[in-house]
């Protein structure tokens, strides 16, 4: 999926203000360069004026923040580099860790969105790329994931 489209999504679903996204991004680096003003502009759609495209460095930032602000930092363990690609399959990942969502959440929450997974086919999503039994996390199944997500914390269809 385009990295604005997930941005969007996570914003929409958290009800996010432009700020707080730059306050979210900061937590995983203080020192990550991004405004109010880059927030505005990767909200944009493609054809408005303006728009800007979210960078891999970006969204892994963010994700990496939003894992911290909605669990916390944790003080013993070195904080890991950022993602130089952000695929679905890390997002995917991110996102369970942020929400604390097991395996049944997991499965409730795209199956809850119209699109239900076999245990198989949801483990094979979170194993290692270089797995015999990977699999890539398709933008069909990341936007299903993101409104079932969106579902259950916005209570909204």
């Amino acid at each position: 999926m385009i990295n604005n489209d997930v941005l969007r999504s996570i914003r929409y679903m958290l009800d996010l203000s432009d700020i707080k996204v730059v306050e979210i991004t900061k937590l995983a680096d203080p020192a990550f360069p991004i405004e109010k003003a880059d927030v505005q502009a990767f909200l944009k759609r493609e054809d408005e004026e303006g728009y800007a495209e979210c960078s891999n460095s970006t969204l892994a930032h963010f994700l990496d923040g939003l894992v911290i602000y909605r669990r916390g930092r944790d003080e013993s363990r070195p904080p890991r580099p950022p993602e130089k690609r952000v695929t679905n399959n890390v997002v995917l990942k991110k996102l369970r860790v942020a929400f604390e969502l097991k395996d049944v959440d997991m499965h409730q929450l795209v199956a809850d969105a119209g699109f239900p997974l076999s245990k198989p086919e949801m483990s094979a999503l979170f194993r290692q790329p270089d797995h015999k039994n990977f699999r890539l996390c398709g933008d069909q199944l990341m936007r299903h994931f993101l409104k079932g997500l969106t579902l259950r914390l916005r209570g909204e269809g």
